[in-house]
């Protein structure tokens, strides 16, 4: 396949689609509601911004995260304007929508009212503020018991200014960013992930001109860039200059990533490069078609075809390695220290770290590549529960590239993810 096809189909796969309907109608319904509660006028969808990715239009299918402000009269602005005021007024929009929505999740936190919705997992976090003269709104923070300065709507214009001179790269790659964090678990917010695709498209005017034919390169140098970006607490927001949080170094899945698209780009026009590409993006990317010596049943499941998935909290796993006469040894520590990893050995999974608040729900998955798995028909890939609570026993068996993948999933959506590799060194049954 050429570039321009694998780009092309990319970036048509990660289109919001059918469910910006749902998003539609979901904000209008909220939007009414307050509308009658804060101005007493019923059927209308007036008064509110979409922000985040969405109003910024950098989302991708799977979206689950809506962020939205709504706009309050101005006229209240004096009743609420002391140290109870933001929890007064974050109170009382929670129980507007409460009135609409008697059986949804409505809860109040810290600066936004959060409504989960369970039949289609969106959640949209409304925010009340009141709208200042230079477009900037303040909005209630329950911590602070104050009202505090917000502005999106520069962001949203920079983002389009930055697309506007970038033909439109700018959300086309903002847009690949997230798919390369949702499938290689890197802990990045929106803003973030926005904030560091207009920096880079600062630092060169190479591809503010070029269509998709050029997208190899372009995603090449944009993880090269952010694989030497130096530690930071935090970065100005595109626009605002407001504090955007780092939560997790993601320099080095930026250089993994940046490597692999080195690789793809060699093997450009064979099958291969189509794998490669998908390891960085997903499976958004298409398989080429290649020809076999044998055939395999190929049993892989993909965890976003069960789940949306948007990654914003931390997992690790490791595996302890046991057999009968050996001290157990920890996988992660083998591998640093090129450690051969030999059939006939008993592997538990476990998670050693995990920022997500429970509860949540624990999936696997275990892969089996190379020649050997497909001549025993036994690729596996299938989606599993743990064995036991967060843990997952398997036995190394034959010879090849195995991975282990775990996935948290909270609220139906899969909020963090990590990899290991399981590199069996023998042949032996």
């Amino acid at each position: 396949m050429s570039v321009s096809d694998i780009f092309d189909t990319l970036l048509e796969s990660l289109k919001v689609g059918d469910a910006s309907t749902t998003i539609a109608k979901r904000r209008d319904e909220i939007t009414k509601s307050l509308n009658t509660e804060f101005r007493s006028i019923d059927n209308s969808t007036a008064n509110r911004l979409m922000v985040g990715s969405y109003g910024r239009h950098t989302a991708i299918r799977g979206v689950s995260d809506l962020d939205m402000i709504y706009i309050l009269p101005a006229s209240l602005r004096s009743s609420y304007d002391n140290d109870t005021g933001p929890r007064r007024m974050l109170n009382r929009v929670r129980d507007a929508l409460k009135r609409r929505y008697p059986t949804t999740d409505i809860r109040v936190d810290q600066c936004i009212v959060r409504v989960q919705f369970t039949s289609n997992k969106f959640k949209f976090e409304v925010q009340p503020a009141f709208e200042n003269d230079d477009g900037s709104f303040d909005y209630p923070d329950t911590k602070s018991e104050s009202w505090k300065v917000t502005k999106p709507r520069a962001e949203i214009s920079a983002t389009k200014e930055c697309n506007d001179r970038t033909s439109s790269n700018m959300r086309h790659l903002a847009r690949m960013a997230r798919a390369w964090k949702n499938t290689n678990g890197v802990v990045m917010g929106g803003l973030l992930i926005d904030t560091l695709v207009h920096r880079f498209f600062s630092t060169t005017a190479q591809y503010d001109d070029k269509g998709t034919l050029w997208f190899d390169l372009m995603v090449r140098d944009f993880f090269e860039f952010l694989s030497s970006e130096p530690d930071k607490e935090y970065y100005l927001a595109l626009g605002s200059s407001q504090r955007v949080s780092v939560k997790k170094r993601f320099q080095a899945k930026a250089k993994k990533a940046y490597n692999k698209c080195v690789e793809a780009i060699a093997d450009e026009g064979k099958a291969s490069a189509n794998k490669k590409w998908r390891e960085v993006f997903g499976t958004g990317v298409p398989l080429a078609t290649s020809l076999s010596a044998s055939s395999f049943r190929n049993t892989e499941e993909f965890i976003e075809n069960q789940f949306p998935i948007d990654i914003g909290h931390s997992v690790t796993i490791d595996c302890e390695v046991t057999q009968n006469g050996w001290r157990p040894t920890l996988l992660r520590t083998m591998l640093r220290n090129r450690a051969p990893l030999f059939a006939d050995k008993g592997l538990e999974f476990t998670i050693t770290e995990c920022s997500v608040p429970e509860p949540y729900e624990v999936r696997w998955k275990v892969l089996n590549r190379g020649d050997e798995a497909e001549r025993r028909n036994n690729i596996r890939g299938q989606i599993i529960s743990s064995s036991s609570p967060g843990v997952r026993h398997e036995r190394t068996n034959f010879r090849g590239e195995h991975i282990v993948e775990c996935y948290i999933v909270k609220d139906g959506v899969v909020v963090a993810r990590d990899t290991i590799d399981v590199p069996i060194t023998t042949n032996a049954a």
